[in-house]
């Protein structure tokens, strides 16, 4: 007896596997605004996992240079690094926000104005080594005095 091929079948099969593997959620993502010949801003959301996961790359076609950041006291000095990745504890919420983590965009090209759209593509790494990338389409929000500022001058990791 033979079956005959059904590609619905066969899709919602897939996507009922594809939905078992947790979903990273990201909420209220937003970009900051520069100013003319600003060379970095950075990027903040809220991000959610249903399971223990990590935050271990970024990436946006609005610059190659996109890292994962640390802003941190280090010797009474507000200290900004790379950091490899930023854990997201199973159901907890883990915020990205200025003067904190955040996604770095650097070596821009062009400012980033109030009222455009950035487009992220951020790569999470579950505990069993399988990775899911996740696009987001962050507005770009004014600047504020908020925090710490987002410039980064010339400087390399």
């Amino acid at each position: 007896m033979t079956f005959p091929f059904r590609p619905l079948a066969l899709g919602a099969l897939l996507f009922a596997a594809a939905a078992a593997h947790a979903q990273v959620t990201v909420k209220d993502a937003w970009v900051r605004a520069t100013v003319p010949q600003q060379k970095a801003t950075g990027a903040f959301m809220q991000l959610e996992s249903p399971q223990d996961a990590r935050l271990v790359s970024a990436s946006s076609p609005l610059t190659p240079t996109v890292e994962v950041h640390e802003m941190a006291m280090q010797d009474n000095v507000m200290r900004m690094r790379q950091v490899p990745a930023i854990d997201l504890p199973a159901g907890k919420a883990v915020e990205l926000k200025p003067g904190g983590y955040h996604v770095m965009l650097m070596d821009l090209k062009q400012q980033v104005k109030v009222g455009e759209t950035v487009p992220l593509s951020l790569v999470f790494e579950g505990k069993d080594g399988k990775r899911q990338t996740v696009q987001v389409q962050a507005p770009v929000r004014p600047l504020k005095n908020d925090a710490m500022p987002m410039t980064h001058g010339e400087h390399k990791h």
